[in-house]
Formats: structure tokens, C-alpha cells, sequence
């Protein structure tokens, strides 16, 4: 069974200048570019309302395009009743409180229990939309908040807004080891040659700009507050991990760390009980895209981040113990 949506998009003026097949595939990043320009070629791409069959076209800003995605139905994403909060709605948006361990996106052999099926099921019209509307996306084990468009024009204009860096996103993390100071790190993130589910800072990489503030030192952790410029896969995990201070409990880019000889229980039954990295999206700011409206959403720290927090603070407070 074959399935088919209609897009009607229209290119922001990020993607003004650029190749057809290549604007597509930036605007709908759940099809893959190869499937993209097969479509062209069909015929099923028209720009302005005029078919256009070749993948090399260009396109300028404000160019309407519509495209006919056909898919087969192993391709497709059902509904399903996933659990999630829903911390502001309008019309044109929605923005979710992501908990750890729900995966955001199907993949292969993974289509279904993710954050996609629950929103198909919420909002079955975004069945029409590249990424059910995902603007952005978080890691399967990071918490915190994730921006969902409703229509075609929302998620458009809330694509550009995030090339243009007009959405700001907050994080929390706790991290291994003492932070003397707040900074910047402006590092290339690229894929991993030798084992391609991990990324690396590397210099033909793709440009990656990660702002941390010392928000509290502990005896052996820090407390951060971490701002993006750039949205790469793993950006804030891989960034922490090349500064030195990777995140508390990141089975990937973490390393592992024998607690303190000075740590109480409290402390080692808080660091025991958290199963993920302690990386959380709490803050985000943006305009709404119809009206321009300022619109701030944040989201309280989850509360196994809180357990280990509290945790660290009474460690703190204790005498440290003498050498002998």
C-alpha cells in the first residue's frame, strides 16, 4: 500500500539560491534527498504552480513549492497513545516537556512507542507534515522541551527562525568535574569515522557553537547552564566531553568515575539512580509565527537531576575528611 502527502512550503530566505532537490531536503529532513529528487522527476514538484523536473533547479526565497510524497506503508508512522505533557498550545504550535527515555523520531526497526506516534495520535493532521512538525529534536535520554508545528506555514517560518538563530534554547546539565570559569566552545562537530552512532569534534565538521555558565561548583561536579548558536546531533555531549567535563551518566561520550572516597550514601544512592545523561532543555524563546508575539516556555529540572543536586549540596556541606 502506497501512501501520498501533499506539501506546500515556501523557501525562507536561508535557502534562497540554492538547488531544488537540495531546499527539499533541508525543509523535509524525513525524506531522503535520493527519494526527493525521484519525485522531481516524476513530475510530482511544482514551483510557483508550474511542474518542474529537474533537481538541479533553483529556487529563490518566497518561491511557493508543493511536492507529492509517496511512500510505502512500512515507510509510515501509526498513531499511538504516548504520555507526554503539553506545556503551551495555540493554533499554530505546541510545545512538549519531553520525559528521558521516550525516543522522539521512528527509525528502522524502531517505528513505533516515540514521541511521533503520540502526536499522531494527539494531532492526527500532522500526518501531512514533514516530522509530524518536529522543529528540533532531543536525544532519546535528554529531557525537557521540544517545539512542535501544527501547519505547513508554522513550521516554515519556525525553521527559518531557527536557521536565523531566532530560537533560543536553555539547558541544564551536571557535569564531571570543577568548572573554574563560564565560556564558549566553538568547535566543529562532525561524525565519528570509526563508529558511525557517535559524533566528534572534528575540523571538516560542521560548525558548532555551545555557551556555558557555572551556575554552582561542588566538590567534584558542576552545576551548568548551557545556550546553543548551532542545533548538531550530540552538540552539548560531545562539546562537554572535548572541554573535559562530560556529563554525569552519558553512557556515550561519559566516562567512568569512581565516586569519591568522601562520598556518603545519600550521594552514591543519588548517582546510582540516574540511568541517563544529566542533560535537560529547560528554557525556550521564541516569536509565535503568525503574530510575533514573544513567547518564553521553561520547564521545572526532572526529579532525578534534582535527587543528585540536592545530593551534591549536602555533600557539600559536610566536613571533608582528613588524609591520613
Amino acid at each position: 500500500m502506497i501512501t501520498t502527502s501533499r506539501h506546500a512550503l515556501e523557501i525562507p530566505d536561508f535557502l534562497d539560491g540554492h538547488r531544488l532537490d537540495a531546499a527539499l531536503a533541508a525543509l523535509c529532513p524525513d525524506y531522503s534527498r535520493t527519494a526527493i529528487k525521484a519525485w522531481i522527476e516524476d513530475g510530482r514538484v511544482e514551483i510557483n504552480g508550474a511542474v518542474r523536473t529537474r533537481a538541479r533547479e533553483t529556487v529563490y526565497a518566497r518561491d511557493r513549492v508543493e511536492m507529492q510524497a509517496s511512500l510505502a506503508a512500512s515507510d509510515t508512522v501509526l498513531a499511538e497513545e504516548i504520555s507526554f505533557d503539553v506545556i503551551y498550545e495555540d493554533a499554530e504550535l505546541l510545545v512538549i516537556d519531553k520525559p528521558a527515555g521516550l525516543v522522539v523520531h521512528p527509525g528502522a526497526g524502531n517505528r513505533e512507542h516515540t514521541l511521533v506516534n503520540g502526536l499522531l495520535y494527539r494531532l492526527p493532521q500532522l500526518a501531512a507534515l514533514p516530522r509530524a512538525g518536529l522543529v528540533h529534536r532531543l536525544d532519546k535520554d535528554t529531557s525537557g522541551l521540544l517545539l512542535v508545528a501544527k501547519t505547513s506555514g508554522a513550521l516554515q517560518r519556525l525553521i527559518a527562525a531557527m536557521a536565523r538563530r531566532q530560537i533560543h534554547r536553555s539547558y541544564e546539565a551536571i557535569v564531571y568535574g570543577v568548572v573554574q570559569a563560564s565560556g564558549t566552545i566553538d568547535a566543529a562537530v562532525g561524525r565519528d569515522r570509526l563508529q558511525r552512532t557517535r559524533m566528534r569534534v572534528a575540523t571538516n565538521g560542521r560548525t558548532a557553537v555551545t555557551h556555558y555558565r557555572v551556575v554552582k561548583r561542588f566538590r567534584n561536579h558542576t552545576r551548568l547552564e548551557l545556550s546553543l548558536e548551532t542545533g548538531r546531533t550530540h552538540q552539548i555531549r560531545v562539546h562537554m566531553q572535548h572541554l573535559g567535563f562530560p556529563i554525569l551518566g552519558d553512557p556515550t561520550y561519559g566516562m567512568q568515575h569512581a565516586p569519591s572516597k568522601t562520598a556518603g550514601q545519600p550521594l552514591l544512592n543519588a548517582l546510582s539512580s540516574l540511568h541517563r545523561q544529566a542533560l535537560h532543555a529547560k528554557h525556550l524563546a521564541f516569536d509565535q509565527p503568525r503574530s510575533g508575539e514573544p513567547i518564553e516556555v521553561s520547564s521545572p529540572l526532572p526529579r532525578d537531576m534534582q535527587r543528585v543536586l540536592r545530593a551534591l549540596r549536602d555533600e557539600l556541606r559536610q566536613p571533608t575528611a582528613l588524609a591520613p
